[in-house]
Order: C-alpha cells, then structure tokens, then sequence
C-alpha cells in the first residue's frame, strides 16, 4: 500500500512540474488535434520524480514534454498516438529521439531526452501519427546548463 501511495504522490509531483510550466509551454493546432510541447532542462524535475520516471536528471539534458490532445471532443481528451523524431544542433550533429509514454489518470505525455552543451541551441524534428494521419511538428530550444 505504501509503494502505491509514494507512486501516486509522484505522479502528482510530475503533473503539478509540468503545470508551472504552463506560461512557457507551446501548442500547435493541426486539424483536429493541439499539441502542447516544451522543452527545459531535466534538473528542473526534482530527484524522486526523475527516479520514479527513468529520467536521467543532468545538467547537460534536455527534457521533451509532449501531449496531444482532440480538439474534436467538448473535453478536449488526451490522446494515445505514435511520436518519434529526431533532435538537431547548429553543427548538424543528429539524435534520434526516443519518447516513452506516461499515463497519469486521463493525461498523456510523451517523454524524451536530449543531451546539449552550454547555450546549445537544438532543433526539433517530430512526427505524431494518430489514425494514419501524420503531422509535422518542428520547434527549436536553446539551452543552458546551470
């Protein structure tokens, strides 16, 4: 019963550290779904909730947070979708993305890391595919170590 209670209480940590990012976070509109994304440094996570998430929490890695939802419904739900892609900096040097999908109640996230160094600027190339349908989102984040 404690396990359970611990998870639950960090669920609700990562929920509430994402929603102190509201004013920095973007979304898109495309068709019939908005994609809400920000990307920050994962020492803004604190170390219970990194652990609890297989977050490797550096000062040289990036966090992508990623959630789609329908803008079809009254509710605007979460979506269950396909997302991979592929992260870039200013010298071409490419890493592939690798999301992991987190369920907290009705909410959905897509998770990933990308390393950086110091004022590394870093170019975001992501397909979302939901019901065969392929979008496009493309965004870049400067990042810092601190």
């Amino acid at each position: 019963m404690k396990n359970i209670t611990n998870k639950l209480v960090l669920i609700g940590f990562l929920a509430l550290s994402f929603i102190g990012f509201v004013n920095a976070e973007n979304m898109k509109k495309m068709n019939d779904i908005n994609v809400h994304y920000i990307a920050l440094g994962s020492t803004f996570l604190t170390p219970e909730i990194a652990k609890a998430y297989g977050i490797e929490r550096s000062r040289y890695k990036g966090l992508i947070n990623i959630s789609v939802l329908d803008n079809t419904q009254a509710d605007h739900k979460s979506k269950t979708v396909n997302i991979n892609g592929r992260a870039r900096n200013d010298v071409g040097q490419i890493k592939s993305l690798d999301f992991m999908e987190v369920k907290e109640g009705d909410a959905i996230y897509y998770l990933a890391q990308v390393s950086y160094t110091n004022e590394e600027t870093i170019h975001f190339d992501i397909t979302i595919t939901d019901k065969g349908r392929q979008h496009k989102l493309k965004f870049s984040q400067k990042f810092y170590v601190d």
